[in-house]
C-alpha cells in the first residue's frame, strides 16, 4: 500500500476523530481484540502509540538516522527500547503475547516500528480506519488494507498488544457497512 502526504493527513485524522459512516470504503479489515481491562482506555492507548507514528509519516525526514519521539507515549517507548522492564505490566505482557501469537517474533524496536510509517515505504499495508469498544472488554480494529485479505501489518500487530491486548484474532475483510453500523450503534 503506498500512502501519500493527503492520505496520511486523513489517516490521521480518523485517528483524531472518528470517520463518518458514509466516508469507509467498499470493505474494511477488522481484527477482534480482547482487553484484560476497560476496552474504551484500550482504544485510547493504540491510538496513542500510533497517532504519533502516522504525524511523523507527513512530516518527518526518514533520511535521518532516527526519528524524533518526543510525541510517542513513554509506555510505549519503553516497551519498544532496550530495557523493557520500565514498561507498564500491561505492554510488557503484550510483548509476551506478541511473541506467541508471532510465533517467537521479536520485540519491535522503537526506531524500526516508526520507519514503518515512512509514505515511500510499502511494507505498511494498512491503514487506521476505526476502533470500536463492542463490549467490556473487546475492541473490533478497523483498517483500510484495500480490500486484500493478507498483507503486512506486524507492526500494527505489535501495537495492538503492548497497547493491552490479550488475544488478537484476524484480519478479516468485511463489507464497510458492517462498521457503519457497529459505529452508528456505539455512539
Amino acid at each position: 500500500m503506498m500512502h501519500t502526504t493527503d492520505s496520511l493527513t486523513a489517516e490521521l485524522q480518523r485517528l483524531r476523530d472518528r470517520p463518518g459512516a458514509d466516508a469507509a470504503p467498499p470493505v474494511l479489515s477488522l481484527f477482534v481484540i480482547d482487553v484484560d481491562g476497560d476496552a474504551a482506555e484500550y482504544a485510547r492507548r493504540l491510538r496513542s502509540a500510533i497517532s504519533p507514528a502516522v504525524r511523523l509519516g507527513s512530516t518527518a525526514d526518514f533520511e535521518q538516522e532516527s526519528l524524533p519521539v518526543d510525541d510517542v507515549p513513554d509506555w510505549f517507548a519503553a516497551v519498544s527500547s532496550q530495557d523493557p522492564e520500565q514498561a507498564p505490566q500491561f505492554a510488557r505482557a503484550g510483548c509476551d503475547r506478541y511473541a506467541e501469537h508471532t510465533g517467537g517474533g521479536r520485540p519491535w524496536e522503537l526506531q524500526d516500528w516508526l520507519y514503518r510509517f515512512d509514505p515511500d515505504e510499502d511494507s505498511r499495508g494498512w491503514e487506521w480506519w476505526d476502533a470500536t469498544p463492542v463490549g467490556p472488554s473487546r475492541v473490533h480494529l478497523w483498517v483500510d488494507s484495500w480490500g486484500e485479505s493478507f498483507f503486512g501489518c506486524q507492526d500494527l500487530l505489535w501495537a495492538a498488544y503492548t497497547a493491552g491486548a490479550v488475544r488478537v484474532d484476524g484480519p478479516a475483510v468485511q463489507k464497510s457497512a458492517v462498521w457503519s453500523a457497529e459505529r452508528n450503534a456505539s455512539r
